[in-house]
């Protein structure tokens, strides 16, 4: 019997914590807020052995870092736009899905708001 074929790898980080600027309302500005981020890639696979090889899930991280140091962002689809274009940097990836939750936003009325967005290499 011969291996299956894996046509496709799905690489996440689920659950990151970032501090940001973000928002619109006046007691927003200025003021760091958590947001919890979920990302997925997909990248195609080819029996991998090596990290080399492999996306770095401290990639996503750094990149997410990256977005929020960046300064103040009035939306978390801004967030979530910048954060999928910068994994889309890497050429492997040819698609990415971002989840930007502010459980800030509607508390104590619920536990989180926010948007989740796919962006896929044309």
């Amino acid at each position: 019997m011969s291996e299956p074929t894996v046509v496709a790898t799905k690489v996440f980080v689920t659950g990151l914590k970032v501090q940001a600027q973000i928002g619109v309302h006046r007691h927003e500005i200025g003021r760091l807020q958590p947001l919890i981020v979920d990302v997925e890639l997909d990248v195609p696979s080819a029996g991998h052995a090596r990290l080399a090889d492999t996306l770095n899930y401290e990639t996503v991280l750094a990149a997410a870092q990256a977005v929020a140091r960046d300064g103040h962002i009035g939306l978390v689809e801004t967030f979530a736009h910048r954060l999928a274009n910068l994994c889309l940097a890497d050429p492997r990836v040819t698609q990415v899905r971002v989840r930007v939750e502010k459980p800030l936003a509607l508390a104590p009325d619920a536990t989180g708001a926010g948007v989740e967005i796919v962006l896929v290499r044309g």
